[in-house]
């Protein structure tokens, strides 16, 4: 008999620092994936994730009690003109790969920085990686540019390519985006959340 596995696409809690932790660990340490060196204590993991929450939505995939991937949204650049644009950052464990979870995650994601009102999201991955660039393309980012000889890891310059994805018409005035902390719409999460789960294929 084939067992279903309980799948579920939930906001992210503070408690949930050290299993995100787990999965990023790896790609410090391991890979040119991401440009840290460092893996952070859990402590500071915590205040990253605390900090992203009051202005964004940060997703876990869980399977059977297990978190398998995360994404979140944070601040591009800091001055005031800037603040319609997020970054999006997304990390799926090996077990996770090639079951949807990367495309259920930011479709999520997506979905709630939309309603909050953001007008641009930004995608940066260190090249070359066609997985990544292919789940990206796959949501509706297209690639706009690509920085050489930016980042020195592992004993060799990489570079990193950059995708956008609009939310908006660029001739439609932006609304004020709406912090997170801020976001009073639990039942349209959930239904996103909701629907996001469903397209996890396990």
């Amino acid at each position: 008999m084939v067992m279903t596995k309980k799948v579920e696409i939930r906001l992210a809690t503070l408690e949930d620092a050290e299993d995100i932790l787990a999965i990023y660990k790896p790609f410090v340490t391991d890979t040119v994936v991401t440009f840290e060196e460092i893996v952070p204590s859990v402590d500071e993991f915590r205040e990253r994730m605390a900090f992203i929450l009051k202005e964004c939505p940060y997703l876990v995939c869980v399977v059977d009690g297990r978190i398998i991937g995360y994404a979140y949204a944070s601040p591009y650049r800091s001055r005031a003109s800037y603040r319609w644009n997020r970054e999006v950052t997304i990390y799926i464990h090996p077990d996770g790969q090639r079951k949807n979870i990367g495309t259920a995650l930011y479709y999520a994601l997506i979905e709630i920085l939309k309603k909050q009102n953001f007008a641009n999201l930004l995608a940066v991955v260190t090249l070359p990686n066609e997985g990544s660039a292919g789940l990206h393309e796959r949501v509706g980012f297209t690639s706009c540019a690509v920085f050489n000889q930016v980042g020195y890891k592992m004993n060799q310059w990489h570079k990193v390519g950059w995708w956008e994805l609009a939310l908006m018409s660029p001739t439609e005035e932006p609304k004020e985006p709406i912090l997170f902390k801020d976001f009073d719409e639990q039942f349209f999460i959930a239904g996103v959340l909701h629907k996001a789960t469903e397209l996890v294929k396990i």
